[in-house]
C-alpha cells in the first residue's frame, strides 16, 4: 500500500485542485483530507456522507460555582490566563471565578491545586469526522471546531481510519491532501508516508516556504518531488524553484500553467480535469502519469 501525500508550504497554492484532479486520474485509492482547520476537498468530490462521528480531542475545566470558596489558588497556578476573577453581587464573597474555555488549554494544573475539588474537568467534543463516498472512491475528511486544537490527533485518525478501509477494500493508494506550513498538523500527516509531493508557486513566500518543508520531508527521510503550480505567472521565480530543486536533487514532475479554467471548476464544484480538457488539464493528467511511474517504481 502507498501513501502520497500532498502539501504545500503555504496556503492558496492550488494543492486542493490538483489533489481533486488526482483523485479523479487514479484508480483503487483512498482518499483524506487532513487540512481538518479548513478542510474543502469534498467541495469539489460531490461526497455523500455515510457516518459521522464526534471527535474527542482533549479535556477542558469548569469551575463548579456551588464548591468555590474563591481562594484564588486556580488563578495563581494557570499559565493560559483561562482563569478570571471579577465582581459578583450574588456571590456571598463578593466575587467570582470562572474558567475563559477558549483560553483554557486543558492541562489540568488548576484541577491538581484546587482544595476544595471545585473544578470539573471532562473531555470535550473538539470537532466531528467523517466517511463518506465519493464517485472517485471513499473519502475521510473532518471537521474541527472553532478555537480547538488537537488538529494533529485528528489528522492521525484520519490516517488510521484512512489505512483500515484501504485495508479492507483492497485498495493499493492512499491519496492524502495535506495541510500548508510545516507544524503538527503537517508533521501528523508526513510521518510514516510512502511518498510527498510539494505544491509551490512562483512567488517569494512559496520559495521560502518550500525551502522549510522540504527540510522536514529531508529530516523524515521520505521520498519527496515537487510541483510548480502557475509557473508562467512568473518566469524568474520559476527559474529559481527549478534551481533550487535541481541543487537539492528533488525531481520535479509537475509544471501547471495558470488557468482560468481551475476557478470555474471549483465554482462548479467539480476536479479541473473533468470540467475542462485543455491548459491546465493536460499537464495534470501528465503529472499524475509521472507520479504514477515514481510510484510503481517505489514498489518493485
Amino acid at each position: 500500500m502507498t501513501e502520497l501525500v500532498v502539501v504545500s508550504g503555504k496556503g492558496g497554492t492550488g494543492k486542493t485542485s490538483l489533489v481533486g484532479s488526482l483523485a479523479a486520474l487514479s484508480q483503487n485509492k483512498v482518499l483524506v483530507d487532513c487540512d481538518v482547520d479548513a478542510a474543502d476537498l469534498h467541495l469539489i468530490l460531490q461526497n455523500k456522507v455515510q457516518r459521522k462521528m464526534e471527535f474527542i480531542g482533549g479535556k477542558q475545566a469548569a469551575i463548579i460555582e456551588e464548591r468555590c470558596t474563591n481562594c484564588g489558588i486556580c488563578l495563581e497556578y494557570c499559565r493560559f490566563d483561562a482563569i478570571k476573577h471579577e465582581a459578583h453581587t450574588e456571590s456571598a464573597t463578593g466575587e467570582r471565578y470562572w474558567i475563559d474555555k477558549h483560553a483554557c488549554d486543558g492541562c489540568g494544573v488548576c484541577t491538581r491545586h484546587c482544595p476544595e475539588q471545585a473544578i470539573d474537568f471532562r473531555e470535550v467534543v473538539s470537532g466531528e469526522w467523517y466517511l463518506s463516498d465519493t464517485p472517485y472512491g471513499p473519502l475521510v475528511h473532518a471537521r474541527l471546531g472553532l478555537a480547538q486544537a488537537n488538529s494533529g490527533k485528528l489528522v492521525s485518525l484520519l490516517r488510521q481510519q484512512a489505512r483500515l478501509i484501504a485495508d479492507k477494500k483492497g485498495l493499493d493508494l492512499i491519496l492524502v491532501d495535506g495541510p500548508p506550513g510545516i507544524g503538527c498538523p503537517v508533521i501528523a500527516s508526513l510521518t510514516g508516508a510512502s511518498y510527498v509531493l510539494i505544491v509551490t508557486e512562483p512567488s517569494l513566500s512559496a520559495l521560502h516556504d518550500m525551502e522549510r518543508l522540504l527540510q522536514l520531508t529531508v529530516h523524515f527521510g521520505i521520498t519527496t518531488a515537487i510541483c510548480i503550480n502557475k509557473y508562467d505567472i512568473n518566469p524568474a521565480l520559476t527559474s529559481r524553484i527549478e534551481e533550487f530543486a535541481e541543487k537539492h536533487k528533488v525531481r520535479i514532475l509537475g509544471r501547471i500553467p495558470f488557468d482560468t479554467a481551475v476557478t470555474k471548476a471549483q465554482l462548479a464544484g467539480t476536479t479541473v480535469v473533468e470540467h475542462h480538457s485543455n491548459g491546465a488539464s493536460g499537464s495534470l493528467e501528465l503529472l499524475w502519469s509521472n507520479l504514477n511511474k515514481e510510484l510503481r517504481e517505489r514498489e518493485q
